[in-house]
């Protein structure tokens, strides 16, 4: 028998890694349930904060933080705000009195989902990489379905609990662009061979330093260049370039139409989150992963070999990027048959339907 879903609490954020999957997710589920009441729960002054109600859902924020990894007087501001992040999460599931709860990965999936199942309230965990969080880890042993995108992942989750959909991914990026008027939004011609490079939601300053300290190169490549900063170093760049910039180098500071600029790229070069690399799997592009050497347990490394051992992408590591990132860029944009194999590999990995099917889990709980 079909039960209507009515009230769902889904938390988590921190970055567009989580933040997109989550939208994603809350989108499906209003499309099948038009009426649903659906709550975010975030950390205070993360990105989700303005993201989600700028998407027309409503937020409450947590002031949960993560875990310092030096000791440091800050691990006492640490148990305060998880205390208290505790004790505000309990409230929330006690007044909405969600259906089921959804964690997404982020620092306020902990104390919302721990509260949900000391409530009986069934939740599902949606883990987007190759390499478990602590977090998630945790949370496993109450959750009632983990949602994930890799193979093997028996090795942090209890077996039967575990269903392999793939991450949620923009809409609009499963449906087909039309390439001229993608071209004529970078101002480009169908000739020009194009790297894009993003650096994920916050920007990345190793990968933009490369950028500036190989500007004589990119200017003598002829290849055309969309480089996104990020919102916080656009500024330093415009001013570090002024007047050296050369024609061939695009900058943005935020790219609103990833669509389009994967539909020009020939190539891109990317960090390696979970929510970007599903992404250039769905879209068939051929890619060099630069891992983010900032993250826990280094799972952007795992994520990136995910590719790398099936001949999907290339990897170049962060602390190698200035000196051989533009070089293997060029020359593998360069080579069409190269583009061509690896951008056939990475869509061979695609799962286009995982929001879909994640939703599809969500409901079986519900019934």
């Amino acid at each position: 028998m079909n039960k209507k879903i009515n009230r769902v609490i889904v938390s988590g954020g921190g970055t567009g890694g989580h933040i997109f999957p989550a939208l994603a997710i809350a989108n499906e589920i209003k499309m099948r349930n038009p009426d649903v009441d659906i709550l975010f729960v975030g950390a205070e002054d993360r990105m989700e904060m303005e993201r989600v109600p700028a998407a027309g859902y409503k937020i409450i924020g947590l002031p949960v933080m993560g875990f310092p990894r030096k000791p440091s007087l800050k691990l006492i501001t640490f148990f305060k705000k998880l205390r208290q992040s505790a004790r505000l999460a309990k409230k929330i599931v006690a007044d909405f009195n969600p259906q089921v709860a959804i964690g997404v990965g982020g620092y306020a999936s902990g104390p919302l989902l721990r509260a949900a199942a000391k409530n009986k309230v069934p939740s599902l965990i949606q883990e987007q990489n190759s390499y478990a969080g602590i977090t998630n880890k945790l949370l496993s042993k109450k959750a009632n379905c983990i949602c994930v995108a890799y193979d093997n992942m028996e090795r942090f989750f209890p077996a039967d609990k575990i269903i392999l959909t793939g991450n949620p991914v923009r809409k609009n990026l499963t449906e087909k662009q039309d390439r001229k008027t993608a071209l004529e939004f970078f101002n480009l011609t169908e000739t020009d061979k194009v790297v894009l490079i993003v650096g994920g939601s916050l920007g990345a300053r190793s990968v933009n330093q490369a950028v500036l300290k190989n500007i004589e190169l990119i200017a003598a490549s002829g290849v055309q260049v969309i480089w996104q900063t990020g919102a916080y170093y656009f500024k330093n760049i415009q001013e570090e370039l002024n007047g050296k910039k050369p024609g061939n180098l695009h900058i943005h500071k935020f790219i609103t139409r990833m669509d389009l600029a994967y539909e020009v790229a020939n190539l891109v070069i990317s960090r390696a989150g979970a929510g970007t690399i599903s992404e250039l799997c769905l879209v068939g592009k051929a890619a060099i992963l630069v891992p983010s050497p900032n993250v826990s347990e280094d799972h952007q490394t795992k994520n990136a070999m995910a590719l790398v051992d099936k001949q999907a992408a290339l990897m170049v590591r962060d602390d190698e990027i200035n000196e051989k990132l533009f070089p293997l860029a060029f020359e593998v944009v360069a080579d069409k048959d190269r583009c061509a194999t690896l951008a056939s590999k990475s869509k061979e990995l695609a799962k286009p339907d995982a929001t879909v099917k994640i939703v599809d889990e969500i409901e079986k709980l519900v019934r």
